[in-house]
């Protein structure tokens, strides 16, 4: 597996990130022993977008998508799940007003109040 460490990524420009991302791809599908062209009738795209992602050249998200797809490797894109953590103090407050006490009945029944004595 290829593994590329120390990349400062917000210090790179956008062509430099979109070079990044095709030279991951070009060695993901090379680690695969797949063409070109193999790649892009995978991911249902000409070959020429595969070879314009991997010369570090602009492509749509979608088919971004569909190249990560069909080299099974969606799972690079796990930053970008969101998850709606809650914090503790607000956690509390929601337990706080969902919880129910059993109160006492302190007030008389209608029935009880006027024994009529």
């Amino acid at each position: 597996m290829m593994v590329i460490t120390n990349i400062k990524w917000s210090e790179m420009s956008d062509a430099a990130i979109i070079r990044q991302l095709g030279a991951y791809i070009r060695g993901i599908r090379l680690q695969q022993n797949r063409t070109q062209a193999q790649l892009a009738e995978m991911a249902g795209l000409n070959r020429w977008t595969i070879n314009q992602i991997e010369k570090g050249e602009s492509i749509t998200l979608v088919s971004l998508i569909q190249i990560l797809r069909a080299l099974d490797s969606l799972h690079t894109l796990h930053d970008f799940e969101v998850s709606e953590d809650i914090s503790p103090l607000e956690y509390a407050k929601l337990k706080r007003k969902g919880r129910k006490r059993a109160r006492p009945n302190t007030k008389p029944s209608s029935d009880s109040e006027d024994l009529g004595w």
